[in-house]
């Protein structure tokens, strides 16, 4: 799951949002040095990426890029599934994905001073940019893609990437489908 999704598990309280959407970026027991919920956060965004990665529906979708990914492969499906949750967004909220962002962006500028560095580089141009909301279009992944290829170890492979998706569009929409409302619950049973 990429930030779009980690966000909507994370259920109504913002500081566990802001745990969850800066989970990637809080290694080790550092998370100790953050606020009760804002730590709860960051453990379900720990446990949702194992829950994530360990998933056969993952995996399976995974293998269509394992050729010319590898080890990548489940980052460039975390993206997809980020674009599937956004297409079909009203099946999960009853609030517009534009609104829902907005209050996100505003959630996140809140709170920018207790976020990592990394974030807080980022932060304006996920925002200028409405990253979340495009996820809803391939170009808005293609374009995250290039951005994370250009700043991580991700392969530059995003042409490659995007045609895989194409071909095989309704393929990663059906198994996105079989595994959010999973990964739902969990999320749920976690928070309660």
């Amino acid at each position: 799951m990429n930030y779009l999704a980690h966000l909507y598990l994370s259920g109504e309280t913002p500081e566990i949002r802001v745990g969850n959407f800066i989970g990637d970026y809080v290694k080790g027991n550092s998370y100790n040095k953050f606020s009760p919920q804002i730590q709860k956060g960051i453990l379900l965004h720990r446990r949702i990426d194992e829950f994530t990665d360990k998933h056969p529906v993952v995996k399976q979708s995974s293998k269509r890029l394992n050729a010319h990914y590898g080890r990548y492969s489940g980052i460039v499906i975390d993206m997809f599934y980020d674009h599937f949750l956004a297409i079909n967004w009203e099946l999960y909220s009853r609030v517009e994905l534009s609104q829902y962002v907005t209050s996100v962006h505003r959630l996140l500028l809140f709170n920018y001073f207790k976020l990592p560095t990394k974030v807080k580089r980022f932060l304006p141009f996920l925002i200028k940019s409405r990253r979340l909301e495009n996820y809803r279009h391939i170009s808005g992944i293609e374009k995250s893609l290039q951005i994370m290829s250009n700043y991580t170890s991700l392969p530059a492979k995003t042409g490659l990437a995007i045609e895989i998706l194409e071909n095989s569009y309704e393929k990663f929409n059906i198994e996105f489908k079989q595994f959010f409302p999973e990964v739902m619950k969990l999320s749920e049973k976690i928070l309660k």
